[in-house]
């Protein structure tokens, strides 16, 4: 996916906007700066524990904004129905979206319907659009310098082996649900309490590790993890173990990675457990002057590894 967008994608469209190649294109509309964001979701299935397809799509969009140092205010709902789908699931996720919005303190303000032929698509897709008000500048990665430290809110994978066990219908001991939520209130404290934050990214598609690497990508520095620090229930890594998975790149719903000057690192801490989402947050490494443009990954049991950028996805379908 990223040889596609850097070597053709953005070569084609490219802008000033575009090339910073942010969670949310920012720009100035009179005296106000506008965060602008869109993405697309297609999880199978799309009811899981612990969320559906329709608050993922207000969370994931919520939290695009949130991450660029933006206020969330509004968004589109494109739904894109195959036929047949039965009335009482989309009635399901229409409620779901309303909570979700509720939650979320924004507004669904226009959107659009399209039934297609059975087989053209699963169930039920959605497409959204985020609009909200820049409150924060700065946020880059030419912002990060050696010594910052990578703050995570909460455990790990979570919501990829939530949809996967549905999926597969599996069962674990312990049930495992998605961590999709909306992070604009979390964020919003960690930046009141801190005006030295470089950078937020929240780790999607390819977990902590591929998102890792995409902040470091061309960089004159390198970031190392203390895989003793990276927050992961028994539960996540028990089913790692037992499916064959890497935790650090499952994909969160509900987290976000935060790179700060190492100053501040208590006062993003603290602000993050001051809040629900935030009671489990740790410092999971450091910025480093060694490894440009690496992630490398402390272990537990000693020595180090790399970690490299996730080639394809380890579950597809997952957001």
């Amino acid at each position: 996916m990223h040889e596609l967008l850097d070597g053709f994608v953005l070569k084609e469209l490219d802008n000033d906007i575009l090339r910073k190649k942010m969670d949310s294109g920012i720009f100035s509309m009179g005296n106000k700066r506008i965060a602008f964001t869109t993405d697309s979701y297609v999880v199978n299935p799309v009811v899981f524990p612990g969320g559906d397809i329709g608050s993922l799509a207000v969370y994931g969009t919520v939290n695009d904004l949130s991450v660029c140092g933006a206020k969330p205010l509004y968004i589109s709902l494109g739904v894109i129905i195959e036929e047949g789908l039965e009335r009482r699931l989309l009635e399901r996720i229409v409620r779901s979206i309303k909570e979700a919005l509720k939650r979320s303190g924004v507004l669904v303000v226009t959107g659009d319907t399209k039934v297609v032929e059975k087989g053209s698509c699963d169930k039920i897709f959605i497409n959204t659009a985020g609009i909200g008000e820049v409150y924060y500048e700065g946020l880059s990665t030419n912002s990060i310098r050696p010594g910052d430290s990578v703050i995570v809110n909460g455990p790990i994978g979570e919501h990829a082996i939530s949809v996967l066990s549905k999926r597969e219908g599996m069962e674990f001991e312990t049930g495992i649900s998605s961590d999709a939520a909306p992070l604009n209130g979390l964020i919003a404290k960690v930046l009141k309490a801190s005006g030295k934050v470089r950078l937020m990214r929240d780790p999607t598609r390819g977990g902590i590790a591929t998102t890792l690497n995409e902040m470091v990508m061309g960089m004159p520095f390198g970031i190392a993890v203390d895989e003793s620090e990276v927050p992961v229930s028994k539960a996540v890594k028990s089913a790692s173990e037992l499916l064959g998975l890497d935790s650090l790149y499952l994909a969160c719903e509900g987290r976000v990675i935060v790179v700060t000057a190492p100053e501040d690192e208590k006062k993003v801490l603290r602000a993050m457990k001051a809040d629900g989402l935030g009671r489990s947050a740790r410092c999971i490494g450091r910025v480093t002057r060694e490894h440009k443009g690496r992630v490398w990954l402390n272990m537990a049991s000693g020595g180090r590894r790399i970690l490299d950028m996730l080639s394809g996805e380890q579950l597809p379908r997952i957001c």
